[in-house]
């Protein structure tokens, strides 16, 4: 294992990462030095702080292939900077993926199932709909629910707004952030790359927002819908992450005791008695199709 290299390349790879582009805030007092600190690092590599100082230090053993991957997605690398580090390690590059995930994992839609006072969305990279719970169908409305679609055609394409005022513009930066990920990720996937063509064709705003490069971390938002019956929602969207899959779950709630709250529950009251989650059937695709497709729904 090249000890010296590798330390040399996660220092440089660290120092090159402004704080922002993981969603973290560069605090109240200056950095001594440009980029992340290594305890960020660790920190999001899930890794303890003196094992990753090893690491930089040339000291620590051979990285597994899981700490590897664990530090390419810390420090954001780029596919041929990924293979760069496993080399570094004397790890065969693992290939890249293929293709975005677009089958939701049975556990993942069994906790949807469970959530009954809450709207809840499953997304794949590439912001295909790939499971969802009857909730969410109700509270987005517009095609949600009919196993076709992807937020990020229904965003820039007018294909249902699911984001009122401000918050429409705010998702509009998230749906190119990670639009512009999963082409890094995925650069052999055809339906994704048919998504982007469409987007930027028929999108002036799409465009515009993909040269500016938006940066965008998963985390708590407020977002503010226009429901059709029940008027302007302000809602708390959450999302916990499948990476495994390359997956966000996005759990959307309301304040206790607001209007909001309240109005959500007379949605969830009409379900008592109603369907179960719903997921896409085995080679369903969220990213470039746009006709209907056939949904089942699952019992964990």
């Amino acid at each position: 294992m090249a000890r010296r290299e590798l330390a040399r390349f996660l220092r440089e790879r660290r120092a090159a990462l402004a704080p922002g582009t993981v969603g973290l805030t560069p605090g109240a007092t200056a950095r001594r030095t440009p980029g992340l600190r290594r305890e960020e690092v660790a920190e999001l590599a899930h890794m303890s702080v003196d094992y990753y100082v090893r690491l930089e230090q040339a000291r620590g053993p051979r990285p597994s292939a899981r700490v590897l991957e664990a530090l390419a997605e810390a420090l954001r690398l780029a596919p041929a900077e990924r293979g760069h580090l496993f080399r570094l390690a004397d790890w065969p590059a693992p290939p890249a993926a293929p293709a975005a995930v677009r089958r939701v994992r049975p556990h993942v839609a069994g906790m949807l199932e469970r959530l009954p006072g809450t709207a809840a969305i499953v997304t794949d990279a590439c912001y295909g709909l790939v499971a969802w719970n009857p909730l969410a169908a109700l509270l987005f409305g517009g095609d949600l629910g009919r196993g076709t679609t992807n937020l990020a055609r229904r965003r820039f394409l007018g294909q249902g707004a699911m984001y009122a005022g401000s918050t429409a513009g705010e998702f509009g930066q998230v749906v190119v952030a990670r639009l512009r990920r999963a082409a890094e990720r995925y650069p052999h996937d055809e339906q994704l790359a048919s998504l982007l063509d469409e987007l930027h064709a028929d999108s002036a705003e799409f465009r515009q927002i993909w040269a500016a490069h938006p940066v965008y971390a998963p985390g708590h938002r407020t977002k503010v819908i226009d429901h059709p019956e029940l008027g302007r929602l302000r809602l708390n969207c959450d999302v916990l992450l499948v990476p495994e899959d390359d997956q966000e779950v996005v759990l959307v709630t309301a304040d206790p005791g607001t209007p909001s709250a309240h109005r959500l529950a007379e949605l969830a009251a009409r379900l008592q008695a109603g369907p179960r989650v719903t997921r896409r059937r085995a080679g369903a695709s969220g990213c470039g199709s746009s006709g209907p497709r056939a949904t089942r729904s699952s019992r964990a």
